[in-house]
């Protein structure tokens, strides 16, 4: 379908607009003249008359070629199209006698159309498309040997950009896939996301050669990725399996020190499940969550696996509770209570607490009220004797009831 006419401006909308394409022109041309003057004095020349391109009046009216000079050496430093006294159409810009970048404006002053910048050499180093200012569709760059260095898709609005990066070597190095192949001619991005044939298998590299992580796609989404240590060991795997994600962390000895898994939901994802390890890879920690992200358990471990705690939750809203057991590293049972769950994950102590010995002989009791203030306290000798019985008051204070 074709755009509806545009209404005819008003002379005071053309001439405002005329106003400001003139302030345009004026900036882009004292900004191109002090881009070249900051390392140099210019003397350009139009049709073998001296201009001064941050002067308007002096190419008004002109068009064809203007050429600037370093004063000083005498070597070509711009080329710039002028039409009708406004710089327009294709600008060259020279390094040391040799073409360095390339590019056409616009009647706005805009980059449009090919823009392209060189090596010393005459190697293209990047190639971009403009349309009114802004890069659109394949935009590449190269080393200066002419290996693609890295290509990047800026597609219509609302899609996801997609890159491709190799190291000099010719290795690919970084690869972002979008939501339909748009890679090619630079890569094949229906191969290497997974658009094609089934989940892909990427391999990615440092400027050393050295393999740095393992992605694989399918339909532009990363489905498992693993990256790995100097020494090639293991660092970190990814993988999605359904609506669960499984994150594995490991030391540079290629041990497991850390899982954890994601639901993955329509907007988020919610963590399910974490795990930690020791140095040596034995479960010390294992902590889990319900669909809703509440915590429902918290279990630590000894080194020699056996409890060090366990926390089991239950309870919805203010009516939330923990129970907490800890354990010796023997398997006896050192402690018992239970918390209220508060806001921010606070935990106000409810009820009888309680602590043993070793050989599971009470050592002290603690008694709690609904708001976690203590309203008693006893404490037994290792016989299991009574030692000590408090009853302690809101302000703090105590009474003894009984001292041995």
């Amino acid at each position: 379908m074709s755009p509806p006419p545009r209404a005819a401006p008003s002379r005071l909308a053309a001439s405002a607009g005329a106003g400001a394409a003139a302030f345009r022109i004026a900036a882009a041309a004292l900004w191109l003249f002090a881009a070249g003057a900051a390392h140099a004095v210019l003397d350009c020349e139009f049709n073998g008359r001296k201009v001064n391109p941050s002067d308007g009046s002096s190419t008004a009216g002109k068009t064809g070629l203007m050429r600037c000079k370093d004063r000083e050496t005498g070597e070509l430093q711009r080329e710039q199209q002028i039409q009708n006294g406004v710089l327009m159409g294709l600008a060259r810009f020279y390094e040391k006698g040799k073409l360095a970048r390339e590019h056409t404006l616009n009647a706005k002053g805009h980059i449009h159309g090919l823009a392209r910048e060189f090596a010393a050499n005459g190697q293209v180093l990047r190639e971009a498309v403009y349309d009114d200012g802004q890069e659109h569709g394949l935009v590449r760059s190269f080393y200066p040997s002419g290996q693609l260095r890295r290509a990047t898709l800026y597609p219509a609005v609302g899609a996801d950009r997609a890159f491709v990066e190799f190291t000099e070597r010719g290795q690919m190095s970084a690869l972002r896939c979008g939501e339909v192949p748009m890679l090619a001619p630079a890569a094949d991005d229906a191969r290497l996301c997974g658009f094609v044939g089934g989940p892909s298998q990427v391999e990615l590299f440092d400027t050393a050669g050295v393999l740095r992580s393992r992605v694989s796609y399918l339909a532009g989404k990363r489905v498992r990725s693993q990256s790995f240590y100097d020494n090639g060991k293991p660092s970190v795997q990814d993988e999605i399996v359904g609506r669960q994600r499984t994150e594995r962390q490991f030391s540079s000895e290629g041990v497991k020190r850390r899982e954890t898994v994601w639901l993955l939901l329509e907007r988020n994802a919610v963590r399910q499940r974490e795990q930690e390890f020791s140095e040596k890879g034995t479960l010390i920690r294992d902590r889990r969550w319900d669909r809703a992200g509440e915590p429902i358990g918290d279990d630590s471990y000894h080194l020699n696996g056996r409890p060090r705690s366990k926390s089991v939750y239950r309870g919805t809203g203010d009516a939330r509770t923990v129970e907490i057991t800890e354990f010796y590293d023997s398997g006896q049972r050192a402690a018992h209570g239970r918390y209220l769950v508060a806001g921010r994950g606070r935990q106000l102590p409810v009820g009888t607490h309680r602590r043993f010995s070793e050989k599971g002989v009470l050592l002290a009791e603690s008694n709690f009220d609904a708001k976690g203030r203590v309203t008693r306290e006893r404490s037994w000798d290792e016989n299991g004797e009574l030692l000590r019985d408090d009853e302690v008051f809101e302000d703090g204070s105590r009474k003894t009831i009984m001292s041995r």
